[in-house]
């Protein structure tokens, strides 16, 4: 749940968080691997993981770069980069950063640039897109997904109906908000910022979580202690109570078994660009 005007605060964020993000990492890494694989990463490419998180995915893209080719992870959570750090090997490397600011980069360094469930945390997309486009070698490609406020997901629906159950009053006008984008969004942005080739997908992926519980610790993770940060601890404990009774209606042998919505978006820098 972000602060008023979308703005994320990255100081919720502890060291048990980022431990609970690693260790339910699987979900993200699932629909990483989605994302991965359009990319057509070969080995001896120099790839640019942004807000790699644990470095899960990053490790998973430095077994195709092979010996001959680099993988670097940035993420803007030092605590998750120290966690990153426990993959570190000879052609995979970590850093604290910003996809708003890789001066730390060359021009053309990288051949393709991923962003795993990133982009709709990151207030600046257009500078964001700029550096993103520099650090590219010509014909380079970017691979996003992000969340569309046109589906959202399954718990984010119970969440709201939740909220809502608890006739708690927000005093902001929306108090579960949607951060993404819209294939029409993406497309103007990507184009605005000389990016070509675009096209994306929206995908639906089915999570399996053990119970609520287990859900609501991943949210939070994931959202690196902004998640439901709008409620006092007791109003966040009606809300849970509440969304406990509605999701396990969704619940199937393997566990509570829900829908995700991810649109996947993909494109390059034009071939002449340098």
């Amino acid at each position: 749940m972000p602060q008023p005007g979308g703005v994320i605060s990255l100081d919720h964020d502890t060291p048990e968080l980022a431990r609970s993000y690693d260790e339910a990492g699987l979900v993200q890494f699932r629909h990483g691997k989605f994302l991965i694989g359009p990319l057509a990463i070969k080995s001896g490419e120099h790839v640019l993981d942004i807000g790699t998180g644990t470095g899960r995915l990053a490790e998973f893209v430095a077994g195709l770069v092979g010996p001959n080719g680099h993988v670097i992870g940035i993420d803007p959570l030092a605590g998750r980069v120290e966690i990153a750090r426990l993959r570190q090997a000879d052609n995979l490397q970590f850093d604290v950063g910003r996809a708003e600011d890789l001066a730390r980069f060359h021009d053309g360094q990288f051949d393709a640039v991923y962003l795993n469930s990133v982009f709709h945390w990151i207030a600046d997309k257009d500078r964001a897109l700029r550096e993103i486009r520099r650090v590219l070698k010509p014909a380079g490609r970017l691979g996003l997904n992000v969340q569309d406020p046109s589906r959202p997901h399954q718990s984010r629906l119970f969440l709201r109906q939740a909220i809502a159950d608890t006739g708690i009053a927000d005093h902001r006008p929306d108090s579960n908000p949607v951060l993404g984008s819209t294939d029409e969004e993406l497309k103007s942005l990507f184009a605005a910022n000389g990016f070509v080739d675009y096209r994306s997908e929206l995908r639906a992926l089915v999570d399996v979580h053990e119970d609520a519980d287990s859900l609501l610790r991943w949210s939070e993770a994931s959202a690196f202690g902004n998640f439901l940060e709008a409620f006092s601890p007791t109003e966040r404990e009606q809300v849970r109570r509440a969304f406990v009774r509605l999701v396990e209606a969704k619940r199937t042998p393997e566990g509570l078994t829900l829908e995700r919505y991810l649109r996947f978006a993909f494109a390059r820098k034009a071939p002449t660009d340098n």
